[in-house]
């Protein structure tokens, strides 16, 4: 087997799903060139800036999140000598990408049994929105809203969200990566399929279980986890610092009683996990008269002693400036153009004597 520093990718995809896998490899050390689309002036992330964004790149902040450290070509595939070109890069590659919309990789010639005329040892990774044989358009935020996110996120029915970055797009990437490098142990050639729909529905893990076996239907809970209590709860300190707390075991609860006194006039409320996600709203009343007592400082001192999970609500900025943060960020160029972004791989391998 190649080593992954040495494999060739041709990359046929845009937005975000497909170029994230593109990027996994790209920075693992393979040659990945993207090929994008001549009559739209490149893939459709380039033109999505923020108002306050430099004019003058030709790329998006956005687009710079996921396409760094590739070759890129603008080409049309309904041009023959453009057509020519696609096909003599996948010849000497090892994957191709691709996320056509429904017939567009016959239309095209770049399905996997065409392709493999040309490459007998082709792995074909290939992103749909709804399966093969369903023509939809998908788009993250449709997912989120048919697939069950949107319901769960927000304050209440009155005040859903969306989560704030495009998940579903991020975890249908991440599963065609383990499909493609599944297929990659296994030799090729290989058609490797992920679609979104089928993405969303496996990636609702514990909230798919409630329901499943015990008939529980989430509501909008803010930050608040529907298992476990207090967890993903907001508190202020004294000096007005938002906090919240991921408490998982009986001993850290006890821990947090002990920690801050904490008195309870019916101490049977919250003796178990359980009966504290029951009584969750008189749980917290007791907390926060607590914790308005203590500056910040003091509160995570103690929870500290006591290994208790927590820490600020933080903004993006406060979060990004963090030395901690820092490691993970890097300076890249696109067109000579320069952009910091957050590393797409983050494992290491570990080096024991």
């Amino acid at each position: 087997m190649k080593r992954l520093s040495e494999l060739k990718i041709v990359e046929l995809s845009s937005v975000l799903a497909g170029p994230s896998v593109g990027l996994f490899f790209s920075e693992l050390g393979a040659d990945v060139l993207k090929i994008e689309n001549k009559k739209t002036q490149g893939d459709i992330t380039r033109h999505w800036k923020l108002p306050n964004e430099d004019q003058n790149k030709k790329e998006s902040a956005y687009y710079a999140s996921v396409n760094f450290g590739k070759k890129t070509e603008l080409l049309d595939l309904t041009d023959e000598e453009d057509h020519l070109k696609v096909i003599e890069y996948i010849k000497k590659c090892d994957i191709v990408l691709v996320n056509f919309k429904k017939g567009d990789e016959f239309k095209f010639n770049l399905d996997f049994n065409s392709l493999l005329k040309v490459n007998n040892r082709l792995i074909y990774g290939q992103l749909t929105g709804y399966g093969l044989e369903d023509d939809r358009v998908a788009f993250d935020m449709i997912l989120q809203a048919e697939c069950g996110y949107v319901s769960m996120c927000g304050t209440d029915h009155d005040h859903l969200a969306k989560m704030p970055v495009a998940l579903i797009d991020v975890l249908a990437g991440h599963q065609l990566k383990e499909g493609v490098l599944c297929a990659l142990l296994e030799g090729g050639p290989r058609h490797v399929h992920v679609s979104l729909y089928d993405t969303a529905i496996a990636s609702l893990v514990n909230q798919a279980s409630n329901y499943l076996n015990a008939g529980h239907v989430p509501r909008p809970l803010g930050t608040l986890h529907p298992n476990i209590a207090p967890y993903g709860d907001l508190f202020k300190s004294k000096d007005d610092k938002t906090f919240t707390l991921a408490i998982g075991s009986e001993r850290q609860f006890e821990g947090l009683v002990k920690s801050f006194s904490i008195e309870n006039a019916e101490p049977n409320l919250f003796t178990s996990n359980q009966l504290r996600v029951k009584n969750r709203a008189a749980l917290n009343k007791i907390l926060s008269e607590t914790f308005t007592k203590y500056s910040y400082s003091q509160i995570t001192e103690e929870l500290s002693l006591q290994k208790i999970p927590h820490n600020l609500v933080k903004a993006l900025d406060q979060v990004l400036n963090d030395p901690k943060a820092q490691r993970l960020i890097k300076d890249v160029t696109i067109n000579s153009n320069p952009y910091r972004v957050t590393r797409s791989t983050v494992f290491e391998f570990i080096e024991h004597s």
